[in-house]
């Protein structure tokens, strides 16, 4: 498999790793657009949410946890914005799935929210066609 992401995990690849465990790797991401932008990532392959497993999924968030606990507690950020692209169509560029931590401090100019255009139909439309049953 020729994974960015796994050869980091094995290696074969320099990284920045500011925490790693048994199953979970976080580690800077080297796009340079945000000051502090981590990755989180599991050392199992999986392509993205869809197909992760629970218990990798709970050692992923708990990483996640870990290290946004450790931005605000012990390096000066005020909080954080989680961010995750499941699937080209939502803009994953990397096919192993990962979690960016985007470390924030107040007015930091940073707008972590997409602009949407707006909905094409109601919100209860789509309740009716989303709900989940058991």
């Amino acid at each position: 498999m020729d994974c960015v992401f796994c050869k980091i995990i094995k290696g074969e690849l320099p990284s920045c790793k500011l925490y790693e465990d048994d199953t979970t790797s976080s580690i800077m991401d080297i796009a340079d657009d945000v000051d502090g932008h981590i990755l989180v990532i599991p050392k199992k392959h999986f392509k993205n949410i869809l197909d992760c497993d629970s218990d990798a999924l709970h050692d992923m968030m708990d990483t996640v946890q870990k290290v946004s606990r450790h931005l605000v507690d012990n390096c000066g950020y005020d909080g954080v914005n989680l961010l995750n692209a499941s699937d080209e169509s939502a803009g994953q560029s990397v096919p192993h799935f990962h979690i960016h931590i985007i470390p924030r401090k107040r007015n930091d100019g940073i707008d972590g929210w997409p602009v949407f255009k707006g909905a094409e139909k109601s919100y209860s439309y789509h309740f009716e066609k989303l709900k989940m049953n058991g």
